[in-house]
C-alpha cells in the first residue's frame, strides 16, 4: 500500500505563494523595473549604490569596480534612473546616486510570500 503525505505536508506545498495576482497595470510596470535590473551590470550597480555608505554612491566610486568605461557605465546608470530604481544629483563634477527604498520595497514585496506563509514557515 503507497504511504500518503501528511495532510500538513500537502497544505504547505500548495499554499499560494502571493496574496493575490497582480493586475495588469502593475505587471507592467514591474516588468520595467525587473527589465532594468536584468543585466548583470546594472543589477551590481544597484547593489552597490544601495550598500553604499548612507545609501548613496559618487559615480568615481562605482567605475573602478567594473572593467567598463565611463559612458558604459553612465549609460548603464541612466537606465536605472529612467527605470525610478535610482536618483542622481551634480555636486560639481561628480554626480552621487541614491536607491529609491519605497521602489525596492515594491520589488520585493513581489518576491516575498503573504505574511501568513512567512509565520507558519
Amino acid at each position: 500500500m503507497p504511504k500518503q503525505l501528511p495532510i500538513v505536508a500537502m497544505d504547505a506545498c500548495c499554499s499560494p505563494l502571493a496574496r493575490e495576482p497582480l493586475s495588469e497595470g502593475q505587471a507592467v510596470e514591474l516588468s520595467k523595473l525587473f527589465k532594468a535590473m536584468a543585466d548583470p551590470v546594472r543589477l551590481r550597480l544597484l547593489s552597490m549604490i544601495a550598500s553604499h555608505a548612507g545609501s548613496e554612491a559618487c559615480v568615481c566610486d562605482l567605475a573602478d569596480a567594473f572593467d567598463l568605461t565611463g559612458p558604459t557605465i553612465s549609460h548603464h546608470l541612466k537606465v536605472l534612473r529612467e527605470a525610478g530604481l535610482i536618483t542622481g544629483e551634480r555636486r560639481g563634477t561628480w554626480v552621487y546616486y541614491r536607491v529609491h527604498p519605497e521602489v525596492l520595497a515594491r520589488l520585493s514585496a513581489v518576491l516575498v510570500p503573504s505574511e501568513s506563509d512567512a509565520v507558519s514557515a
